[in-house]
């Protein structure tokens, strides 16, 4: 059997170290081709150093430089920016493309892979949240498998496997909490950046573990659902599952409920999406259930979690309201992360920026890009406006 060339984005992050230890279990059925990082320089090196790929992609000229210097011997070649990143994942040599990047600068390499036909491993939900129509109709024309990786999305898609989409009544999509799932919400306001940081279950990157606390990740993921499963907002659920455990189900028209189960590891869905078709027999710790002795569910606090309605609400409107709540959202984390603000406001500063966007969509001059997407140009004019307008409040109000 021929090995598999991997352009790996986002190597140096959560996913793409997950994805490395895979390479490094499984030699002889995976390659990376080419990696592609933002700032871990220093990750990046010993990356190469270990998997000697053929391209790499940094973000800034200096670095380019830098690599240059250290890798003057070899014939790496080294690309930068998005340009770059787009320009790796259409190599004719790769066979994959995994999706580590976070936001919405995944988006147009994840779409130029689609456009030349490679099987997509997909974790930028970014990109289904700014262009979900756009996206989906590249990849039916194209013929390219999308292997979702993120532990939900990998479980809807094992148990539709085999199944009707006719006989489908639900998705569900289980939901973690986060880390504030129990306190009270008297407290929240004494969050701090730290608390916020610690996720009770999985290890994540600090965006999407912020995003978990606020639960607007879970919201962006129905949002990911709706368009990869083509299910409508009415047919998905969500559900608080302390234990991380079963991964999501499909309720099925005769009552059978068909879930994924097992341990909350990345590297799970990452090998069912490298060795598609087939199995790969990872080394991990087997699930016991009887050790775990009982599993819980209950619905999520509207209260508690404000952010994961406003996802929802920006699904229902349509058009360009879930890539301008993008935006606005990663600028607010960023904010939060930088300990410009509390996070008991991060909410406050989203339901400020949809309700002026509503009201820029009722005015004449109102640019298109703000009412539909019809391109890779409108989906990210869109997220910048969510992101310029969410930094706008933030400075009026600091």
């Amino acid at each position: 059997m021929n090995p598999k060339f991997i352009a790996l984005l986002g190597s140096t992050g959560s996913i793409g170290r997950s994805t490395l230890s895979l390479v490094r279990q499984f030699p002889d059925r995976f390659k990376i081709h080419s990696l592609s990082c933002r700032r871990s320089i220093d990750k990046l090196v010993d990356q190469i150093k270990e998997f000697s790929p053929k391209q790499v992609v940094v973000e800034a000229s200096d670095q380019v430089t830098q690599l240059r210097e250290l890798f003057a011997e070899s014939e790496l070649e080294i690309l930068s920016g998005d340009q770059g990143n787009c320009q790796l994942v259409q190599h004719p040599e790769v066979d994959l493309v995994v999706t580590g990047i976070v936001g919405s600068a995944g988006l147009s390499p994840c779409l130029k892979a689609l456009e030349y036909g490679k099987d997509l491993v997909f974790g930028n939900k970014e990109s289904l949240v700014l262009a979900g129509e756009l996206f989906m109709q590249v990849a039916h024309r194209s013929g390219s498998l999308i292997l979702p990786m993120d532990s939900e999305h990998n479980a809807i898609y094992q148990s539709l496997a085999g199944h009707r989409r006719e006989d489908v009544i639900s998705l569900i999509l289980t939901a973690s909490g986060g880390p504030f799932r129990d306190l009270p919400l008297d407290d929240f306001s004494a969050i701090t950046k730290k608390d916020a940081l610690q996720h009770p279950n999985w290890e994540m990157g600090n965006k999407i573990t912020i995003d978990s606390a606020t639960m607007m990740n879970k919201g962006l993921e129905v949002i990911e659902a709706h368009w990869l499963f083509g299910i409508p907002l009415e047919k998905i659920e969500v559900v608080i599952h302390r234990e991380s455990i079963v991964h999501s189900l499909v309720e099925y028209v005769d009552g059978s409920l068909i879930a994924q189960l097992g341990q909350p590891d990345m590297r799970i869905p990452l090998a069912y999406c490298l060795g598609y078709p087939e199995r790969l027999p990872l080394k991990l710790p087997r699930l016991n259930l009887c050790e775990l002795g009982s599993l819980h569910f209950e619905n999520p606090d509207p209260v508690r979690y404000p952010c994961f309605a406003l996802a929802l609400a920006a699904l229902r409107q349509g058009g360009a309201a879930p890539a301008v709540l993008n935006g606005g959202n990663e600028a607010v984390v960023e904010a939060f992360l930088d300990e410009e603000l509390r996070f008991i406001h991060i909410a406050s500063y989203l339901q400020r920026l949809m309700s002026l966007f509503g009201r820029w969509r009722q005015k004449p001059e109102c640019p298109n890009y703000l009412q539909y997407i019809n391109s890779v140009d409108d989906a990210l004019a869109a997220d910048r406006w969510g992101r310029s307008k969410l930094r706008q409040l933030l400075e009026t109000t600091s």
